[in-house]
């Protein structure tokens, strides 16, 4: 082989060695970081919350919010908020917790999982990976005793 061929072929090798993060890099990104962040939580968290009001099954829980602009924007925000700070981003969830949120509400188990599965919809748009959309459903799921109340 030409000696400036192999120079130039190692100094590429070396070049793509200094570029390329170690494996334990991406490892260490939190689910935050691998979701995409504020900008791609927000995006699912507006697709999901359209799912939610095209769904029969549980959108009647949500008429009072989606009929009010000023509510939904900020019922949104607060979403955005808690699905960051569950993943371990920077936000800070301000809302109520889900037991006072969701008092008196009737939430059976199958309207959680229709939740469940407008959730996993709006992920599965944006064709989050299977191992960080599980990690996010995990993140969430020690919620449903207080939202389940029926």
């Amino acid at each position: 082989m030409n000696k400036n061929i192999a120079k130039f072929c190692g100094g590429l090798a070396l070049a793509a060695a200094l570029l390329t993060p170690p494996i334990s890099a991406a490892k260490d990104k939190t689910l935050y970081e691998r979701l995409g962040g504020k900008k791609a939580i927000t995006a699912v968290v507006d697709e999901f919350v359209g799912r939610v009001a095209m769904d029969t099954r549980i959108n009647h829980f949500f008429t009072q919010t989606a009929a009010d602009p000023d509510r939904l924007k900020s019922f949104k925000m607060k979403l955005v908020d808690q699905i960051c700070q569950a993943s371990g981003g920077p936000c800070k969830y301000t809302g109520k917790d889900m037991k006072s949120a969701h008092a008196g509400m009737g939430i059976t188990s199958m309207d959680f999982t229709a939740l469940v599965e407008d959730l996993t919809g709006a992920l599965d748009k944006f064709k989050v990976g299977e191992k960080e959309k599980n990690e996010l459903l995990g993140a969430l799921a020690p919620m449903q005793p207080d939202i389940v109340t029926k």
